[in-house]
């Protein structure tokens, strides 16, 4: 009986101990925290400046949640590739990593800007020259598991922004203006330079394009002076009675066999903000004809004019008077139509007759020429 129960405990013991093993399992090796590179780094430039920027990690090498991140080397050469960092030529400071935020599905975006003055001046006469980026983010120790994907920048030199901005109001719009300098005649065939015009309402943070101008085009009208001339575009999409704030940039384009055009912008003028204030009244009224009632109808005096295109039109106004006399409005109200009868005329009396418009904000035009007719 006692060996039969020591055998039984042995057996327990063996299969408990089995069991345990298969648990526990190996011991791991402890995580090196290293943050994983980001693959989604993107450049920018803009004049003589290069933003950089790209999604702070969220794990590590190991699929670990990152708990901290250390500083991020930004590594710049102008080999095509770069196989190491070496001496990083800006450091961007630490941030919290990506990973506290991963449960509510955020991502923490880190950025840098890098100045091209220098480099771009010895290296910007060729438009085939180009400058890759990389960045390597650091652990909480300085150690990092390598670089991040790698963008190329073009080199090529970037002009001033336009001279002389400016932007007033007229009927059509806001004329914006500038002074064009031409790039230098021995520029390469495969550069070309454009002005564009960005607008923002007050308040606002989208940015729209206003319009744009190949530099080197005369418009129709203009007579270029030596290698300035003034150039002049209107943003005619805008509201009345709102605030704009208007930039102008210098692009730089350069053509690529079999490739779609590259583009780099200058930097931008100084803000020129504008009110648009609607006080420009709306086209003269034309073609005024006047027809009196024949002989025994009632009288009266009916008048038609060929209508006014504007898109803010309210109304006309007409206005009659008799020899000698000054002109008197004859409706009480905005006439919608281009043609209005006057009944309170009288027989064997002569009138004349002229018509104004007007626009929703009140903004009446000159009167037309005037039409007379006799009534019988």
């Amino acid at each position: 009986m006692r060996r039969s129960a020591w055998t039984l405990l042995t057996a327990l013991g063996a299969l408990l101990m089995v069991t345990a093993c298969a648990t526990i399992g190996p011991p791991q090796p402890p995580s090196l925290e290293l943050p994983k590179p980001p693959k989604d780094l993107r450049a920018t430039r803009k004049g003589d400046h290069v933003i950089l920027s790209w999604t702070v990690p969220s794990v590590t090498t190991d699929r670990q949640t990152v708990r901290s991140v250390g500083p991020t080397w930004v590594c710049r050469g102008l080999e095509p590739v770069l196989t190491q960092c070496g001496t990083p030529v800006g450091v961007a400071a630490a941030q919290a990593s990506s990973g506290a935020a991963h449960s509510s599905k955020q991502k923490v975006q880190g950025s840098y800007t890098d100045s091209l003055i220098g480099r771009q001046r010895s290296d910007g006469d060729d438009p085939s020259s180009f400058i890759t980026y990389a960045i390597e983010v650091l652990n909480a120790g300085g150690r990092g598991a390598g670089l991040s994907n790698q963008v190329r920048v073009p080199l090529v030199q970037t002009l001033p922004p336009p001279q002389d901005f400016a932007a007033r109001v007229t009927s059509q719009g806001v004329v914006l203006s500038w002074t064009s300098d031409l790039p230098p005649t021995a520029s390469p065939q495969t550069v070309h330079y454009v002005y564009r015009v960005y607008r923002q309402m007050e308040g606002s943070t989208e940015r729209i394009l206003a319009g744009e101008v190949r530099a080197g085009e005369v418009p129709a009208g203009e007579v270029p002076a030596g290698n300035q001339r003034s150039l002049a575009l209107t943003d005619s999409s805008i509201e009345w009675e709102k605030t704009y704030e208007y930039r102008a940039e210098t692009v730089t384009v350069i053509a690529q066999e079999s490739k779609p055009e590259m583009q780099v912008e200058g930097d931008d003028t100084p803000e020129v903000k504008v009110f648009a204030d609607d006080v420009f009244p709306p086209a003269v009224p034309s073609g005024l004809q006047a027809v009196a009632s024949g002989p025994g109808q009632a009288t009266f005096v009916d008048l038609v004019w060929a209508p006014v295109t504007d898109v803010d039109l309210d109304g006309y106004n007409v206005y009659r008077h008799e020899e000698g006399s000054a002109p008197v409005r004859v409706n009480a109200e905005l006439v919608k139509a281009p043609a209005y009868r006057d009944a309170n005329v009288a027989s064997g009396k002569g009138y004349f007759y002229s018509v104004s418009a007007v626009d929703v904000r009140g903004n009446e035009s000159a009167r037309s020429e005037e039409a007379s007719e006799t009534v019988p």
